[in-house]
């Protein structure tokens, strides 16, 4: 089997570059006789795989694999009003995709009720923390806290902030009262920059780098994630692969990857979520098993089950 993969993503600082560059390595690494090829164009291969939305095809002349992250911009389309047309005709595209590839059973859910896709085509595969996240040493820790001027408690958000997401609720996670201050870790832009802390410390630490943030995860008395949407939710198990607790939102993506893991609050309680993680405690539980080993073999799977359909 030749399979052409859509890599162009993986330079992306945010959670889509993770999952392309730890799902090829593994693609890669459990090959065997077959073959990827890293091109956008699906000549001379026999299945082609879009890793994100944004590179699927309306017309394939191979059997085409997208990975579908989530819904937002069609469930939420006031809030993305922007990209909403851009990402209608995507998700069209999707619907005609062979087989579909989707991180929790909460976006598969998503996908036949909103996509109408059958199930039969839709396949749950769960991401994983990348190699580099593991619990640091305490001299590692105090290294990159001086480098970026974080003080010894704190409280850490980590992800993208180089444009508002309002799902993210960042601003509101700034605003709620806290008696430790709070890091915050990604790619950053101005309007990021300018966010207010109030009285309590606020660090913007703008974008770090693997282990750098494995650092930062180990240092913190928890991470805090008060989305109320997510498709799956790297950064919580990043986190508790560092041995660090986890506070997050109760909403169905972050459900079906952290139940039994992690903290889940009321979505509409982010001054509850601050208050819930200040009182976390050590030992952490571990991060779930799975791994993009095992998301590779999957990967597999669905490549032959796209092919064996046409």
């Amino acid at each position: 089997m030749r399979v052409a993969f859509d890599s162009r993503a993986a330079g992306d600082p945010r959670g889509i570059g993770r999952y392309v560059r730890c799902l090829l390595a593994a693609l890669r690494a459990t090959a065997g006789e077959r073959e990827i090829v890293e091109t956008s164009r699906p000549r001379g291969v026999d299945l082609f795989h879009s890793p994100w939305i944004d590179r699927v095809r309306i017309r394939c002349a191979v059997p085409q694999v997208v990975t579908l992250h989530d819904l937002v911009p069609l469930k939420r389309g006031a809030e993305y009003l922007r990209t909403g047309i851009r990402f209608r005709l995507r998700y069209f595209a999707v619907g005609r995709a062979d087989h579909v590839i989707v991180p929790t059973a909460a976006v598969a859910r998503d996908a036949v009720e909103r996509l109408d896709i059958p199930e039969d085509r839709i396949t749950v595969i769960a991401e994983a923390p990348a190699p580099a996240f593991t619990p640091r040493d305490p001299e590692e820790v105090a290294a990159v806290r001086a480098r970026y001027g974080v003080p010894e408690e704190y409280l850490i958000w980590v992800g993208g902030l180089r444009h508002p997401d309002p799902r993210k609720r960042v601003a509101e996670l700034v605003a709620a009262p806290r008696t430790l201050p709070l890091v915050i870790a990604g790619p950053s832009s101005q309007w990021s920059r300018d966010l207010d802390g109030g009285d309590a410390e606020l660090v913007v630490t703008g974008e770090v780098g693997d282990d750098e943030l494995a650092a930062l995860y180990t240092g913190a008395r928890a991470l805090v994630f008060p989305s109320d949407e997510e498709g799956f939710g790297l950064p919580p198990v990043e986190a508790l692969a560092c041995g660090t607790p986890v506070v997050a939102c109760d909403v169905p993506g972050v459900r079906d990857v952290l139940a039994g893991r992690a903290t889940l609050v009321d979505p509409d309680d982010v001054e509850g979520l601050v208050r819930v993680a200040e009182q976390a405690k050590r030992p952490a539980p571990a991060p779930p098993p799975w791994t993009w080993e095992d998301a590779a073999r999957a990967t597999w799977d669905v490549y032959e089950r796209a092919l064996s359909s046409r």
